[in-house]
């Protein structure tokens, strides 16, 4: 089957965006994109969205950021699936290309979420939990991770410093990224001094809510190839899920989730995580790299806190993660996260993220998840 690629894309300012409307942060990654691949308003087939619906005063968010993107009466929807809306979004626009429907869609991940306060915000993320058996003792994210780090904890001997190792490693790309909420560096001794938030993290093993906007466009392999000059193939497209409840999980020491969808995205593009040079994975906090380093297949289970402290997934190890910073000092305005991880990858298989750039970059990979694992999407992008 002919391949779906990525011809444009634009990418905004995460952080506390009061400057901005949710529509006018949506136009500011909109209008870059359009500039990038080279096109015109008019020439977009269809738009999808990714966001919470939940954190916006306005219902209804896509006919809004239609109406200002100026792409009336083409035809747009919503897609929500917790913290991984925007890579929901983006494997709904491959589908409805892959299917024929539509020639070119723009692909939209937005959020704000500053609007609300912290309270609001935990209570809202906490129901994404379990409602009937968990939500209802008061489970926030931070505690449903803080689980899955004590039992990894305990299984493995991971410790406090590795996990810290996450945050210092991430701030270190997220300083050098004009696009990131936080652009300073820390050092362990900083974060091992902040507060504690659920025990064993401490403020800088959170990442942080921000407001901001993402947008790649995609289009079928006979339009990319005429339009685009650097065109990203996304070859393998794996999605899965996992009970909404943590205690019916098989273990606490992984997402399920997270390894189904990565064997179908490594089956699908005919690549294994030996071949990936570059990924974005999902660090709310910062046991979540840890085990995505082991879902993902980089390295085995029980082996994540040492191929930090090895630094294997700095530029110039194994394979280099979040190297524009991650959630954790990027910022994560949920429906806009998958998207700009997605944008994070184009760049570096063209050989544009400066000096940020991992060198002999062919293939890359995304990993995006949504509430505690409940859905995972991760995609395996290639260039020519």
């Amino acid at each position: 089957m002919s391949r779906v690629g990525i011809i444009g894309i634009g990418h905004g300012v995460f952080g506390r965006r009061s400057d901005a409307t949710v529509q006018e942060l949506a136009f500011e990654a909109f209008r870059d994109a359009l500039e990038d691949a080279g096109i015109a308003r008019d020439d977009i087939d269809a738009s999808v969205i990714g966001s919470v619906p939940e954190y916006h005063k306005q219902r209804s968010l896509p006919g809004v950021v239609q109406e200002y993107l100026g792409v009336n009466p083409k035809p747009t929807w919503l897609t929500e699936v917790a913290c991984a809306s925007g890579s929901a979004a983006i494997r709904t626009a491959w589908m409805a290309i892959k299917a024929g429907v539509h020639e070119v869609v723009a692909v939209i991940g937005c959020q704000k979420m500053t609007e609300l306060s912290t309270p609001e915000i935990l209570g809202l993320m906490g129901r994404v939990g379990e409602v009937q058996w968990e939500s209802v003792f008061g489970t926030t994210f931070p505690a449903y991770y803080a689980l899955f780090a004590r039992r990894h904890m305990h299984e493995f001997g991971t410790t406090r410093d590795q996990l810290l190792q996450v945050a210092v490693k991430n701030h270190h790309y997220g300083a050098m990224n004009p696009c990131a909420l936080f652009r300073k560096e820390i050092t362990l001794e900083k974060a091992k001094e902040s507060e504690e938030v659920a025990t064993p993290f401490q403020v800088y093993d959170c990442c942080a809510n921000a407001d901001g906007a993402a947008c790649v466009i995609l289009a079928s392999e006979g339009a990319a190839r005429e339009i685009a000059k650097k065109p990203v193939w996304l070859d393998g497209m794996g999605c899965a899920t996992a009970s909404m409840s943590v205690l019916r999980r098989p273990n606490l020491v992984g997402l399920p989730s997270a390894v189904e969808a990565a064997r179908v995205a490594y089956e699908m593009a005919e690549v294994g995580p030996e071949d990936v040079k570059v990924a974005d994975v999902h660090d709310c906090f910062t046991v979540a790299e840890i085990l995505a380093y082991e879902d993902l297949g980089f390295c085995k289970k029980g082996e994540g806190g040492r191929f930090i402290a090895d630094r294997q997934s700095y530029i110039g190890g194994k394979v280099a993660v979040n190297v524009d910073g991650g959630l954790k000092a990027k910022g994560h305005p949920i429906g806009a996260t998958g998207v700009s991880m997605t944008v994070e990858i184009v760049k570096q298989l063209r050989g544009e993220a400066g000096e940020r750039q991992v060198s002999d970059a062919d293939v890359g990979l995304t990993h995006n998840v949504g509430g505690i694992g409940q859905y995972c999407f991760v995609q395996v992008l290639r260039r020519d």
